[in-house]
């Protein structure tokens, strides 16, 4: 089984989100380890928004389903972007065989994109 799920955002949406909402915009999209990795860097964080749809988009279920922060993308020692999945997100995944992910994303002055890939057993 493959999955696959791409979203892009403008990263003006997520500056906006910051200044109406604050910490409580941060929260409510991010892990603290998210926030405290991207430092306020506006392109991270929306990048980090980006894959959280893709993966929703991968589940077949949309980001409805689960939390937003059942999805959390780090990066390794390298700075390579890993995705851990919690709670739910992590269930709806294993329901499906999905155990396997692979992500990138990336962005311009304006937007980000998130694109992540699921492999499963057949």
């Amino acid at each position: 089984m493959l999955a696959v799920g791409v979203d892009m955002i403008e990263i003006a949406r997520i500056e906006r989100g910051i200044a109406r909402h604050g910490d409580r915009f941060l929260r409510r999209f991010f892990t603290a380890q998210e926030i405290g990795y991207c430092n306020g860097r506006l392109p991270s964080l929306a990048g980090r928004f980006a894959v959280k749809e893709a993966v929703g988009k991968a589940l077949g279920t949309g980001i409805g389903d689960i939390n937003w922060t059942d999805v959390e993308v780090m990066c390794d020692e390298r700075g390579k972007p890993q995705l851990h999945l919690h709670n739910r997100a992590h269930e709806l995944a294993s329901s499906k065989g999905l155990v396997q992910w692979d992500i990138s994303l990336s962005h311009t002055d304006t937007h980000a994109i998130g694109f992540v890939v699921a492999l499963g057993k057949m």
